[in-house]
């Protein structure tokens, strides 16, 4: 009998099935949450040719409806052990506004939705990234405000106004992270006080199909990997493995912080774009 439920968001990518293929180690039964049908059911024979407790449900994390829906699946196969939200859009991938809804949005709902889930021992890890680091020397207490109220009706349109770069799919992406940040950071006290934790985890340029996509299109990007001090990529299995150790006892007084997974890089390339001064 399983240990406990494992819900992975983006579970058929190739970061999400990495992490769920890490935990269903430990004897947890798995949850993979996929909106694309496709990947969804692959990642879900794959693992289960492995071997593991495994099932899958068709997810839109930018979707109320859908996250509730994922939520209820969760609590009728048993307790939560851990929430793994890998799901998420890169700026390559689609406009600023869907990339705030998935990135930003998403997060806050299905924080929201699994906090009564949560017991003693419940982790969850939500994926955030670099980027967000690099827009910290732009962010503002009204930005930072706003961004700590993702779920109001009006984001998109205070975000822009606030920062015309938004409207980008670079600057909505870097925003929407910070926001992941943040919301880890304010939603502690919370998972705390019901015995759990909740944690981001930053990766720098990781060697996925998203990450290569954005490589591929993004010329910055290799300036990234020339400045890593480990002089590479990171890989989804790297990834997993601090996910693994977010989700473990090891880490059980670790909460509301962010774990940069990044091969040093986002403090080789951050006074690159310092802001110059006038």
């Amino acid at each position: 009998m399983a240990r406990g439920i494992v819900v992975v968001t983006g579970g058929g990518g190739e970061m999400g099935l990495a992490c769920a293929r890490r935990l269903g180690q430990r004897g947890y039964a798995l949850l993979l949450a996929e909106l694309d049908g496709e990947r969804r059911l692959a990642a879900a024979a794959a693992l289960g040719r492995e071997g593991f407790e495994v099932r899958e449900v068709a997810c839109d994390v930018s979707d109320p409806v859908s996250v509730r829906a994922l939520a209820e699946a969760c609590a009728a196969l048993g307790p939560l052990a851990a929430l793994v939200h890998t799901a998420g859009l890169s700026p390559t991938m689609a406009g600023g506004e869907r990339i705030l809804r998935v990135n930003l949005i998403g997060s806050a709902l299905l924080e929201r939705a699994f906090r009564p889930l949560a017991r003693e021992g419940t982790a969850a890890v939500l994926i955030a990234s670099q980027a967000a680091h690099f827009a910290a020397d732009r962010a503002t207490p009204e930005l930072d405000a706003l961004l700590d109220d993702p779920l109001r009706p009006d984001l998109w349109e205070r975000l822009a106004d606030l920062d015309p770069q938004a409207l980008g799919p670079g600057g909505a992406y870097a925003w929407s992270k910070r926001g992941v940040i943040r919301l880890a950071l304010r939603a502690a006290p919370a998972w705390g006080a019901r015995g759990a934790r909740i944690v981001s985890l930053s990766p720098g340029i990781i060697g996925t199909g998203m990450g290569r996509q954005e490589f591929a299109q993004q010329p910055f990007m290799a300036t990234i990997v020339e400045r890593t001090p480990l002089g590479r990529m990171g890989s989804a299995g790297e990834i997993a493995a601090v996910v693994g150790f977010l989700c473990s006892d090891a880490a059980s007084f670790v909460t509301g912080t962010d774990l940069l997974v990044d091969g040093g890089s986002t403090a080789a390339v951050r006074p690159l774009l310092a802001p110059r001064p006038r």
